[in-house]
C-alpha cells in the first residue's frame, strides 16, 4: 500500500514538473511583438514564476469580475485597459483578491503565488514594481490570447 501511494505521489510530481510550466515565446521575444498600447489605456501584465510547486494548481484571474486568463507556472500575459480601478481575484479553496489604480500609459506588474492551503494550494495576486517584476519575466513564457506580431 505505502509503494502505490509512492508512486502515485511521484507521478503527481513529475506530471507537474514536466506538464504544468509554460512553454512558448520567451519574454524577451515576446516583448518585441505585443500590440501597442493603445494611447488611452494602461497594460496590466499578469506573470507566475516557473516553479514545480503548486505547478497543477492554475485557476482562473479574474479582473473586475471578467476571466482574462489563467494563473499557469512559468507564463505571462497582458491585458490593455481604461484608466481606472481594478480588482484582480483569485480562487481556489479561498477568494485572493487585489485592488489597484491603473492610469493611461501606465504599466502595472500583477504576480501570481502560490502558498500552502488546507486541502490545495492558495493563489495571490501581489502588486510588484517594475524592477521586481523584470527578474521573473525575463523567465516566462507568453500564454495570452492575443497572436503576437510577427518581427520583421
Amino acid at each position: 500500500m505505502t509503494t502505490r501511494l509512492l508512486t502515485g505521489l511521484l507521478v503527481t510530481v513529475l506530471t507537474g514538473l514536466f506538464l504544468g510550466c509554460a512553454s512558448g515565446t520567451k519574454y524577451d521575444q515576446a516583448i518585441t511583438q505585443l500590440a501597442t498600447m493603445p494611447a488611452n489605456q494602461g497594460r496590466i501584465m499578469f506573470y507566475r514564476e516557473g516553479s514545480p510547486v503548486g505547478a497543477a494548481i492554475q485557476p482562473d484571474i479574474r479582473l473586475n469580475g471578467e476571466k482574462v486568463g489563467k494563473s499557469v507556472p512559468g507564463g505571462f500575459f497582458y491585458v490593455d485597459r481604461p484608466a481606472g480601478d481594478y480588482n484582480v481575484a483569485c480562487s481556489t479553496e479561498v477568494d485572493k483578491e487585489l485592488t489597484f489604480a491603473l492610469s493611461a500609459g501606465e504599466t502595472r506588474y500583477v504576480r501570481t503565488k502560490i502558498t500552502m492551503g488546507v486541502m490545495v494550494g492558495h493563489v495571490h495576486p501581489i502588486l510588484e514594481d517594475r524592477e521586481k517584476a523584470m527578474r521573473i519575466l525575463v523567465k516566462c513564457s507568453y500564454i495570452g490570447t492575443q497572436p503576437l506580431t510577427p518581427t520583421k
